[in-house]
């Protein structure tokens, strides 16, 4: 397989359905130091010279008090590839990590995504990339049903609350293991986070069984994606969505012929 062109396809087809780039767009990509946000940046690049349209790329990165070795090789491998490179320290999050060393993901998320804004304002740029991957929606899909009652994920497009910012995922599509082996063909240096090393969390648990689960179905997580693709409103308990007298009974009239086969998103 050749990991390139299927990424390529695969981010491609993301921004197509979803319309997450237009022209004249100045796209902060937020790079964390790991696998999934170089391999998004080196993607982008890659569609930004086949493009119809004119965008821009810079990257950033967050320094929260949590990469397990100094993010300079990074930063010096994103420059390497001319694109501007901004590294902040946000020190809120430092005093964090002092003040509460047991805190949760959710309390670290929002320290980060308020300077996230912060970066992205002062870099001009109108986008924000994250590196989010398929792996990532459906563990998120999992969570919010299982410990917060909701169906939902993460979005492919959203914006910021003051409508200042675009929010984009373009890695919807693309599993970790193809970021895994596209980062391992180029050699790129990556610098993981401790949280990704810790056992005992919500999103670890749901990850691992996820990946049990696929021991033996192969391919579930495209399957997964293909669901929330493929949403049947009626089929649920959501009364806003309900109607018993528009709500055909097909118990029974459809097969399941598509499950567990590798899905290509139209």
């Amino acid at each position: 397989m050749d990991i390139e062109k299927t990424l390529l396809r695969k981010v491609g087809e993301a921004i197509h359905r979803f319309d997450m780039i237009r022209a004249g767009d100045r796209i902060a990509v937020a790079v964390s130091g790991g696998k999934d946000s170089v391999t998004m940046l080196e993607i982008l690049l890659l569609l930004q010279r086949r493009a119809p349209i004119d965008f821009s790329l810079c990257a950033f990165t967050v320094e929260q008090g949590k990469f397990l070795a100094p993010v300079a090789a990074v930063g010096e491998y994103i420059q390497s590839l001319g694109v501007p490179w901004t590294y902040h320290t946000d020190n809120p999050s430092l005093r964090l990590l002092d003040d509460q060393p047991d805190h949760g993901c959710d309390l670290c998320s929002r320290f980060r995504r308020r300077a996230v804004y912060q970066i992205a304002r002062g870099l001009d740029a109108n986008v924000i990339a994250f590196g989010h991957t398929a792996d990532d929606l459906c563990e998120s899909l999992f969570r919010n049903i299982l410990y917060t009652g909701r169906l939902s994920s993460l979005p492919p497009v959203t914006v910021s609350r003051n409508a200042d910012f675009r929010l984009i995922r373009p890695l919807i599509y693309v599993t970790e293991e193809l970021t895994r082996g596209y980062m391992e063909s180029k050699a790129v240096p990556v610098v993981p986070c401790g949280c990704s090393l810790r056992t005992g969390t919500v999103r670890r648990g749901i990850r691992e069984a996820i990946a049990d689960w696929e021991t033996e179905h192969p391919h579930l997580r495209e399957n997964i994606l293909k669901a929330m693709s493929n949403i049947e409103p009626g089929r649920l308990l959501d009364k806003r969505y309900y109607n018993p007298d528009t709500n055909p009974d097909t118990e029974g009239e459809t097969e399941p012929a598509g499950l567990f086969q590798i899905v290509h998103h139209a």
